[in-house]
């Protein structure tokens, strides 16, 4: 359990790498986070491309949907953001937001926001799971292993963290056996946020890009911390449905239709706790296995695109 001073200062800490310094003509530069990836993770850059595409719209024109593209890995060190602001309407915005590492483009994004307007409203019902109470919380997993957890896991990985994930359906995070295509998992930031909504769905964003790719592997008794497992985000595509606070408990409900092509794609929802769909996601990545032993595993290196 992370004590309130510790958890206040890692949440802080996240609230600042999703602070961008203006650099004009709708470009920003912001910092990077070394989580213990090979290259820099990439809810970071989803959080941060779309809180520079929202400092460029009207706040009263929420995010509603984002798409992205993960062209190159990124290094853990700044990267630029540049918004083009593509279409104003009277109801709809529309940007898009090119993220560059030493000259190279690394990451594209687009997304589109709405004034806040009365519709038809309906929803896919809550799954029953069971509630974070009582579940350890992924590190406390990963502290368990104790020498089974491989060496270059043995920093970063177990250090706490300002977003707690607790799966609903742990599993051994080594040799996991195979089973459906399906997992749920609690999350929140671990104290309170600043009341910014574009703080709390740039958090959101960010943590959805964790354990999403997991469920295309779930059938084939995978794990990212095997080391034979090479997995690189290929898009990312999120729609928020209502308001919610990061900062509550929300259960990311997870599946995956289809893995084929060295390819596999995950869906996820995100309710609160009172059963309100607050949140989609669909990602797709590379999954490339590798034989036991080979020094590719070994290396821990990020996986080619």
């Amino acid at each position: 359990m992370t004590d309130p001073a510790t958890a206040a200062r890692l949440v802080g800490e996240l609230v600042e790498l999703m602070r961008l310094e203006p650099l004009g003509d709708d470009h920003f530069l912001a910092q990077s986070e070394d989580i213990g990836t090979p290259a820099v993770f990439g809810g970071q850059v989803l959080g941060q491309s779309l809180v520079a595409a929202s400092r460029t719209v009207a706040a009263d024109r929420p995010v509603h949907s984002m798409h992205a593209y993960f062209l190159l890995p990124g290094e853990h060190a700044p990267i630029e953001y540049a918004v083009d602001r593509v279409r104003d309407g009277r109801s709809f915005s529309t940007r898009h937001v090119v993220a560059r590492q030493r000259n190279r483009i690394i990451f594209e994004m687009s997304a589109s926001f709405q004034t806040v307007d009365e519709g038809i409203e309906h929803q896919l019902p809550m799954p029953a799971e069971a509630g974070p109470e009582g579940l350890l919380s992924e590190v406390e997993q990963r502290r368990a292993l104790g020498d089974r957890l491989p060496e270059r896991w043995r920093n970063a990985a177990i250090a706490p963290h300002g977003i707690e994930y607790r799966r609903v359906d742990p599993d051994d995070l080594l040799t996991p056996a195979p089973r459906p295509p399906q997992a749920a998992l609690w999350m929140r930031a671990i104290a309170p946020l600043p009341d910014d909504p574009v703080v709390h769905r740039a958090l959101l964003a960010y943590a959805s890009d964790h354990g999403l790719l997991r469920a295309a592997m779930l059938p084939h008794g995978l794990s990212f911390m095997s080391g034979r497992v090479r997995p690189a985000s290929l898009d990312h595509a999120m729609w928020f449905h209502r308001d919610f606070r990061m900062d509550d408990w929300l259960l990311y409900v997870i599946d995956s239709p289809s893995a084929g092509g060295a390819r596999g794609l995950s869906r996820g929802s995100l309710f609160t706790r009172d059963g309100r769909l607050v949140a989609s996601a669909v990602q797709e990545g590379m999954i490339r296995v590798m034989p036991e032993g080979s020094p590719w595993a070994i290396s821990g290196g990020a996986a080619p695109i």
